[in-house]
Parts: structure tokens; sequence; C-alpha cells
């Protein structure tokens, strides 16, 4: 009951409308303007280049601009590495099932290789989980535009994040110090960590992409790196309880989100007001998601789907579908992957106290 208490009880606030707005606005004026230009083609583009606004919510203009400045250049390295990888399918004559999994074995990589250079990095929020998506979701646009487009606009969007970061300090009340960050020094044990870290978001993400691609090629449905994504969820945390809850309410959010959804594509929204619902998505995700993570999945998911649409539209109820058959199937991975070391040990623990133990020898009395 404890557990099932903490998994619907939120937090108290923290100023996190001033993150949420940043957020919002980082999102919506690209958006926009490409609404404006008739190239919504180039959403998505937008939509993960405002990932840099995420960074740094809580942090002073200059170390908040520091790490929006390390994660935008992650992230508009990933982005360049998934237009190339999606041609590069193309040119190798790789389709269907074979263009399938070449998407998914190149998301593991960027799964763990992302994974230990945020921890190396020491940005916050921890985990790959924006790269796995970003990569695959862009990998498997099936027209990529021209790539100086994509690219020019996810560095312009990721230029205004930052430009958006430390627009505050225009107001005497609002402004703080603008100190540089200290250089890195990174311990052994931390160097380890973030090693093991990335192992675990490989094999998570790696297991939940075959499993969903398997079962989407038996049962026909499709976005298997929506499970990819779901996986590594539950791998943010400090504690097995606090991770496992993760996974749950992902799982619950997701549901409840869909529902959203669905009441969202029964209005027949025009592009710009599709655009101003994803901001206000966008803005209810960072309210709740340092505070209650199943309230913010709710504002997470139709947010994920409807960008998914701008760019490649689909049936809606096909769409659905995946998501929520995907996320189940990630979700469960994760959890499994958090509870396997767990369970190793308690399965070693009882392996040695079955063993017979050697009896005592007496002492020698010839010494």
């Amino acid at each position: 009951m404890k557990i099932l208490a903490e998994m619907f009880s939120i937090a108290p606030a923290n100023k996190d409308h001033h993150p949420a707005l940043r957020c919002a606005v980082g999102v919506f004026i690209p958006l926009l303007t490409l609404v404006l230009l008739g190239r919504l083609d180039l959403a998505i583009f937008a939509s993960f280049g405002a990932f840099a606004g995420i960074y740094g919510r809580g942090e002073p203009h200059g170390s908040r601009f520091s790490l929006q400045l390390r994660a935008g250049l992650l992230m508009l390295m990933v982005i360049l590495l998934a237009s190339l990888a999606a041609r590069a399918g193309g040119s190798w004559g790789l389709e269907g099932v074979s263009a399938t999994w070449l998407l998914v074995l190149a998301t593991t990589v960027v799964a763990g290789g992302c994974s230990v250079a945020i921890s190396w990095l020491r940005l916050r929020p921890a985990g790959s989980l924006f790269h796995i998506f970003a990569f695959a979701a862009i990998g498997s646009i099936p027209n990529q535009p021209p790539l100086w487009e994509g690219m020019l606009v996810a560095i312009l969007t990721t230029a205004l994040c930052l430009l958006i970061g430390f627009s505050s300090r225009v107001l005497p009340g609002h402004r703080t110090p603008w100190v540089w960050p200290r250089p890195l020094r990174r311990t052994p044990d931390e160097r380890r960590t973030a090693w093991l870290e990335g192992l675990g978001y490989f094999v998570a993400a790696g297991l939940a992409g075959s499993l969903a691609t398997l079962a989407g090629q038996s049962l026909g449905f499709g976005h298997n790196y929506w499970a990819m994504v779901a996986a590594v969820v539950p791998l943010v945390g400090h504690t097995t309880v606090h991770r496992v809850r993760r996974g749950v309410q992902r799982i619950i959010g997701t549901v409840l989100g869909l529902v959203v959804l669905a009441g969202i594509l029964m209005l027949n929204l025009e592009p710009w007001q599709t655009v101003l619902v994803m901001a206000l998505c966008q803005f209810g995700a960072e309210l709740f998601i340092a505070r209650q993570y199943l309230l913010a999945q709710v504002f997470v998911t139709p947010l994920a789907l409807i960008s998914t649409l701008l760019v490649a539209p689909a049936s809606p109820s096909s769409l659905l579908r995946d998501r929520i058959v995907e996320t189940v199937i990630g979700a469960a991975v994760g959890i499994a992957v958090v509870l396997a070391p767990a369970l190793l040990r308690r399965v070693r623990r009882a392996v040695r106290a079955a063993r017979p133990q050697e009896p005592s020898r007496p002492p020698d009395s010839s010494r």
C-alpha cells in the first residue's frame, strides 16, 4: 500500500513553471515558424533540437548555459548520425526487415554510448532516453529532407533554447551570477559507474527492440523504438523500488495519455493549433516530470505521438495500438533488467546456504 500511495503522490512545487515555460517557448517558436513556412517535414528536427532546453533546469545562468550547450551538441551529433544512418540504409540497398534490424542495432549502440556520455558530462536528466527517441525516430523517416535543411533547423532551435535559457538575465530580480563551471574531474568510481550504466542501457534497449521487432513482424505492428524508449525508463532511480515504480508509472501514464490524445485527434485541429497543443503538452510535461512521473506521461504521450503524426501521417488507431503495446513490452523488459541483479544475488546466496558445510578439523595437538 505504501508503494501504491507513493506511485500516485506528488511532490511539492519548486518553481517548476519557470523551466516548463522555457521549454514550451523553445518548442512553440520553431514549430510555428515551420508551419508558416509550410515545412512541417522538418518539425521533428526542431522538436529534438529543443531538447537542449530540458537540461540545467534549476541551475544558475552560467552553469545552465554550459550544461545546455553540452546537451545540445550531443543531441545535434545524434541527429546528424540518425540522418546519415537513414541514408546509409538506402544506399546499401537495405529495406524492410533488414533495415529494421539495422536501425535496432544502431539505436542500441546509441543507447549505451549516449548513457556513458551523459554520465561523463554529468547532465541531468540522466540516461539516454531522449537520444534513443531522437535517433530511432529520425532514422526511421522514409523520405528524408535535405540533410543541410534538417541540421540547420536543429542548430537554430538549439541556439534559440540556449538564448531562452539565460533570457531572464534582463530582469535584475531573476539574474544569477554568471560563473562558468569548473572543469569536470571524474573519480574511478564515477567512471566505473558510467560504464555499468551504459551496459544496462545497451542491454535493456537492445532486448526490448529485438522483442518488439519480432512481435511486430508476427502481429503486424510497428514503431519498435517506442519499446526501446520505455525499456530505459526504469533504469533511472536510486533504489530498485523507485525504478520499478517508474516502469509501472510509464505504462499507466501512457494509457491515460492515449485517452487524451484520442480526444485531441477528434478535434481535427489546424497545423498552428496542433503546434499550440504541443507547446502546452511540453509545458505540462516539464511542470510535473520532477514531481509526478505518471502525471507527466499524460502530457508526454500525446506530445510524442503528435510530433510523429506531423512528419509521418498514419492511422490514429494503429498509432494508439502500437504505443500501448510497445510501451508494455519495453517497460516489462526494463523492470526485468532492474530486478535481474537482485534476483541473481538472492540465487547465489541460496546456493551458498544450501551447500554442505565442511566439518571443522580438530586442532593439531602435535604443534
